[in-house]
């Protein structure tokens, strides 16, 4: 296993269990505007992008800029309403983090959500200071682009290949192959395992454990492992 120094991880559907929320807050814009209400996989399908990227791939055929700006005011209306009660983490979660920081790693998260969501909710938790760097899509590029995770390697003075990027979306490993670091596929957020095997992730883990027990070295897994381990 190479030698990581730096855990990088998205942060809906990889660490919180919020999936849920931001499609039923998706939904419930599309049906203030009078748009198409599209179905949870379709919008599932665009969860670790930006949200005006999420938008032009959920509606493509929308052009009019104010009717964009309304579905995506909407959208954060509804989601704050939902997340009154925040969305938990998942389980396995603080526990594994608060152990690879005891273990000396350093943490980042690289998120589709906007710096104002992603400041929310961590002060929500108490983890302003909690990670190494955090990077949203709102003040960088959106995933796929491999620019977010520059920054953050950049930041840590760290080369690519001593980075681990762990995400529940296509976009998430494809933006860790754009920049040439390894991934982990989590097979408990936004999409499904079988869709993410096809971007050659180093793990793929159905609960958030198995990634604490692989770095451990209580876990070996290899290519072919991993294959089977998912089916």
């Amino acid at each position: 296993m190479p030698d990581y120094q730096l855990l990088v991880f998205d942060w809906d559907g990889t660490l919180v269990d919020s999936i849920g929320r931001i499609v039923e807050a998706m939904q419930r814009a599309a049906d203030d505007c009078g748009l198409p209400v599209l179905s949870d996989a379709q919008v599932r399908g665009i969860i670790g992008l930006g949200l005006p990227e999420a938008v032009r791939v959920l509606y493509p055929e929308l052009h009019d800029s104010a009717m964009i700006a309304r579905l995506c005011e909407g959208y954060g209306g509804h989601y704050l309403q939902l997340e009154h009660e925040p969305s938990p983490l998942f389980a396995g979660v603080e526990e594994s983090l608060e152990s690879f920081r005891q273990q000396g790693y350093r943490l980042a998260v690289a998120t589709g959500k906007t710096r104002r969501g992603l400041q929310r909710v961590l002060e929500g938790r108490g983890w302003l200071e909690y990670f190494d760097i955090t990077r949203c899509a709102d003040e960088t590029a959106s995933k796929p682009h491999p620019r977010m995770l520059h920054e953050i390697l950049d930041h840590c003075q760290l080369p690519a290949s001593q980075a681990l990027m762990v995400g529940d979306s296509v976009f998430d490993l494809q933006m860790a192959r754009n920049a040439g670091m390894d991934s982990v596929a989590v097979g408990f957020g936004a999409q499904s395992l079988e869709s993410l095997l096809a971007h050659s992730p180093r793990l793929a883990i159905n609960e958030f454990c198995e990634l604490h027990a692989w770095l451990s070295g209580r876990v070996s897994v290899g290519s072919v492992e991993v294959a089977e381990h998912v089916g």
